[in-house]
């Protein structure tokens, strides 16, 4: 299973996520997000378009996760360094492991990560 974890700030369109995914490596079974952005336009739209559901993933979850990359602004208003990371590794269960940190979208609103896991 993979997961793709994606963190957006609110400006983010379905393209920007895209992308985002696109040059983390794509090929995701399943979108996973902060719980609070998971109702969030861009990111409902990105998971119609490819047909995948969207994971809400609790800030408990996000903070207890390992993960490569640090933003402060990220880490403290989700408890964690990356949402995207901690999304992604999360929601693909335990023992996950992610492909690689986090790639940030061409214009710089979205971020994603992969995370590969046995369960969802």
């Amino acid at each position: 299973m993979r997961v793709a974890g994606l963190g957006f700030r609110a400006a983010a369109t379905a393209a920007s996520l895209a992308d985002a995914l696109r040059r983390a490596g794509g090929g995701a079974d399943l979108l996973a997000t902060a719980e609070e952005k998971a109702g969030q336009p861009a990111i409902r739209d990105l998971a119609a378009g490819l047909g995948l559901e969207v994971r809400a993933v609790g800030a408990a979850d996000l903070a207890a996760q390992e993960v490569r990359t640090r933003s402060d602004r990220v880490a403290a208003r989700f408890g964690t360094g990356s949402v995207a990371e901690a999304a992604a590794l999360a929601a693909a269960g335990p023992g996950a492991r992610l492909l690689g940190p986090r790639v940030i979208s061409g214009d710089g609103l979205a971020t994603a990560a992969i995370a590969i896991g046995r369960t969802t």
